[in-house]
């Protein structure tokens, strides 16, 4: 389904549209479908919706840094997602960074936010966009989503003019979103870090300059949210991913194999293990497995940030987190895991299995 140069249609405007039944490309096969609940309004896979943890980092207080090492220690293994609060980012940047995401994709016409189209035969490129993977296969079940995204870090490939100027204060509040996330992934990486027992910058040094992808997610209204996803389940490809979501959730985190949906924390940020954390902390702790649903009434919105290696960046088990074990993971070059994750598909974590020794 494309419109006119090639361009994909827009979930946004199907909806806009008032589609009443969902086209067969955005049809999640059977065993991927969530289940409906008894008013059909909102879907879940399970009746533990107990959402994920959350920790209180008080502005990282060092008094409480053995607490919150060990408690971090836990959810990495046994959840590799929690929400954190106090997490030292002002709170005000966390809802100006919604407002102008929601105001993109409501207030601008759809040829305005065409003028910012990514490119749709290449992955992770930067701009509005709706198609996730590369791959153009006709029996590809499509994501009901659109989003833009960002590319923040390094300031070399930050270049706000490829950004929208509506409303006037975007490309401000994301700039400046940017860099406090960025603070954050670092102190939560040292925290991670040293509740393994190594140094605060063992996996900062090990995965080297944070790439790091801003992408605001808009999930339009679902005529039939029981046959689609907002996200296919995934892991993420990189090493932290930083995430709020408005008041509607949507957001599912696979724990001992059930659903469980992250009950939205206004003040809270979710903190995503990725996949290359994964392998530098050899298995000790896991990367977390997630996907959207999506709503019958209601439009979510949610902004990721990404924190990534370089492309060129070798991805091993850290030496300092070996001791007497045996390296679980071979040594992946970056870009090879992400292109493999854009055109295979991620499926889960079957990405990051492949590497398994």
């Amino acid at each position: 389904m494309e419109i006119a140069g090639n361009t994909p249609i827009r979930v946004q405007s199907l909806a806009q549209n008032g589609v009443s039944s969902v086209p067969s490309q955005y049809i999640q096969t059977p065993e991927n479908r969530p289940k409906p609940n008894l008013s059909a309004t909102t879907v879940s896979t399970s009746s533990n919706d107990t959402s994920i943890p959350l920790i209180d980092l008080c502005h990282f207080e060092p008094s409480r840094a053995i607490d919150t090492r060990r408690e971090i220690s836990r959810l990495c293994k046994e959840w590799g997602a929690f929400h954190v609060l106090n997490h030292g980012i002002p709170i005000q940047l966390l809802n100006d960074m919604r407002s102008i995401g929601l105001s993109f994709f409501n207030d601008l016409d759809i040829s305005e936010k065409l003028k910012y189209s990514c490119d749709p035969n290449m992955a992770a490129s930067e701009g509005y966009g709706t198609r996730m993977l590369v791959n153009k296969s006709d029996d590809t079940v499509l994501d009901w989503r659109d989003y833009f995204d960002h590319h923040t870090f390094p300031l070399t490939r930050r270049n706000p003019s490829r950004w929208p100027d509506y409303p006037a204060n975007y490309r401000n509040v994301v700039e400046e979103y940017s860099n406090h996330m960025k603070v954050l992934a670092q102190k939560l990486l040292a925290l991670i870090s040293e509740s393994l027992g190594a140094p605060s910058s063992c996996i900062e040094e090990a995965v080297g300059e944070f790439y790091q992808n801003i992408t605001i997610s808009y999930y339009p209204s679902c005529p039939q949210p029981e046959l689609t996803l907002g996200l296919q389940s995934h892991s993420d490809m990189g090493a932290i991913t930083l995430l709020i979501q408005d008041d509607v959730g949507g957001l599912q985190v696979l724990k001992d194999g059930e659903w469980i949906t992250v009950q939205p924390v206004s003040d809270a940020i979710v903190v995503l293990l990725a996949d290359q954390t994964e392998i530098i902390t050899n298995g000790a702790y896991r990367s977390a497995i997630h996907r959207a649903i999506t709503n019958a009434n209601k439009a979510r919105l949610s902004v990721a940030t990404f924190h990534d290696p370089a492309k060129t960046r070798k991805i091993s088990p850290a030496e300092e987190l070996l001791s007497d074990s045996t390296p679980r993971y071979r040594q992946v070059v970056y870009g090879d895991y992400v292109k493999s994750w854009y055109t295979k598909g991620p499926e889960g974590k079957r990405n990051i299995d492949a590497l398994l020794l």
